[in-house]
């Protein structure tokens, strides 16, 4: 069983900064890539960024320059760091852990999700 939990979502005007959090616990051996998706409301579930073991990332267009993923190994825990933030951002933000369980089973889990708001 893994968990991932969630925090640092909030209500923010437009221009500011938010930082999520998002760490995995439980039967784990390994984590592989974390990533954070967000879904607005009508809208389908979208990558906002990703991060491998090894430090590789990836970004949605709509994002570069004003977000940062990154990642602790050690804690198992992936941030977000929203800088410039737009009424566009509004979502709920999810976060995504993909590993290997302590009994050798792969794994693909996702967070309950965070509201960030976006006021203009």
């Amino acid at each position: 069983q893994v968990q991932l939990v969630e925090s640092g979502g909030g209500l923010v005007q437009a221009g500011g900064s938010l930082r999520l959090s998002c760490a995995a616990s439980g039967s784990i051996f390994s984590v592989n890539a974390m990533g954070w998706y967000r879904q607005a409301p009508g809208k389908q579930r979208e990558l906002v960024a990703a991060i491998t073991s090894g430090g590789t990332t990836n970004y949605a267009d709509s994002v570069k320059g004003r977000f940062t993923i990154s990642r602790d190994n050690a804690k198992n825990t992936v941030y977000l760091q929203m800088n410039g933030l737009k009424p566009e951002d509004t979502a709920v933000y999810y976060c995504n852990s993909e590993g290997v369980t302590t009994e050798w089973v792969r794994y693909d889990y996702w967070g309950q999700g965070t509201q960030v708001t976006v006021s203009s």
